[in-house]
């Protein structure tokens, strides 16, 4: 299975949590999606500085830091191509930014377009947000 997602938005720095299905327990359990992206093949388009996007999916108890984050090239998008380890359910997405003007303001969400293009980015998105400034890491996006 593989997810994509392009998110539109300044030159500014972004995170990303995402959340699976999980029976009970604590929230921070349910945050463990980014334990089966299969990080050798996670790809991000247009980041800035190389190698940056795969640095942003992380686990919930470090969602707080700060010091890793991905900013877009010239072009105000970033696609990242997200293949995961095995079949996964995603049941939610956070989006942490600056609170000002750079942070994301819409992601669209894909799903197995193996390789995916800015070009295949054109075709109707399996679901799309409108994104709220949340520099904190306390808005929970949920997926269909």
């Amino acid at each position: 299975s593989a997810g994509h997602a392009t998110m539109a938005h300044g030159p500014g720095k972004c995170c990303c949590c995402c959340q699976e299905a999980a029976a009970g327990g604590e929230r921070g359990a349910a945050w463990g999606l980014y334990l089966r992206i299969d990080r050798q093949r996670l790809q991000c388009l247009n980041e800035r500085r190389e190698g940056s996007g795969a640095l942003v999916f992380r686990a919930w108890e470090e969602r707080g830091d700060r010091a890793q984050f991905v900013e877009s090239d010239d072009d105000e998008e970033l696609l990242f191509n997200v293949p995961f380890t095995g079949n996964v359910k995603l049941k939610g997405v956070m989006v942490m930014g600056e609170d000002d003007g750079t942070h994301p303001a819409e992601m669209r969400l894909f799903k197995n377009i193996p390789h995916m293009s800015f070009d295949d980015a054109a075709r109707e998105a399996e679901q799309t947000f409108s994104l709220n400034r949340d520099p904190m890491g306390e808005l929970e996006y949920p997926t269909k």
